[in-house]
């Protein structure tokens, strides 16, 4: 009994000392972008840089899973950065994170986007599989992604931006509001009828997959 409860004990002792090392970790981060920025603020190119290495493929990763087309994503996150150096003299350096910043201009941009009318792209193509899963494995996978990826696809603007931060970012409602300028509660109102939506939009291709294997 006391050898179980020490070794209770001990693990539920690592669990701050987990919790410490990733708010360092954060914290450094940040820390490091901010002193970026009072370089770049100073006309420093190479500061600038290196703060496109450390944010452009997250940034870019965003505004693929929003626009869905790599060209636009990519166009996006250029314009983002540009906008920063454009305006380096006049950023709020500390005021708040410098991927909240990217990410509240990544996602605006992406959304002015959305409103235009586009054409298909007919150069899209799946990508090719790397041969690491069996055939059916893969099959089974590339259908899941693509009824999530279809079912997010049909949410409204504000609803797809919070569920992609939310699950594919990581990011806390608070953080979320911040980059999309509202308040935590808001957020939680847009994930819990995104929630909503994606399951119905789920079950309804879910039914439509068994009807078409019972149909004569």
């Amino acid at each position: 009994m006391m050898v179980a409860a020490a070794s209770s004990f001990r693990v539920d002792a690592s669990a701050p000392l987990v919790s410490s090392v990733a708010e360092e970790t954060v914290r450094r981060a940040r820390d490091e972008d901010d002193k970026l920025l009072e370089r770049i603020a100073n006309d420093d190119r190479g500061a600038f840089a290196r703060l496109v290495e450390r944010h452009a493929d997250r940034g870019f990763a965003l505004a693929l899973r929003i626009l869905k087309n790599a060209d636009d994503a990519d166009d996006v996150v250029q314009d983002s950065f540009l906008k920063l150096w454009t305006h380096r003299k006049r950023m709020e350096i500390g005021r708040a994170k410098f991927s909240t910043w990217l990410y509240r201009v990544i996602t605006n941009r992406c959304i002015d986007l959305r409103r235009k009318p586009v054409m298909d792209d007919l150069d899209a193509a799946p990508e090719v599989a790397d041969g690491q899963e069996d055939a059916p494995t893969q099959m089974h996978r590339a259908s899941m992604n693509s009824l999530l990826e279809s079912a997010l696809a049909k949410l409204p603007d504000q609803q797809r931006i919070a569920v992609i931060l939310s699950y594919h970012e990581s990011m806390s409602n608070a953080e979320i509001a911040e980059v999309m300028e509202t308040t935590v509660m808001a957020v939680e109102s847009l994930l819990k009828r995104g929630r909503q939506h994606l399951r119905r939009h789920l079950a309804q291709a879910e039914d439509d997959i068994r009807q078409s294997f019972t149909r004569d």
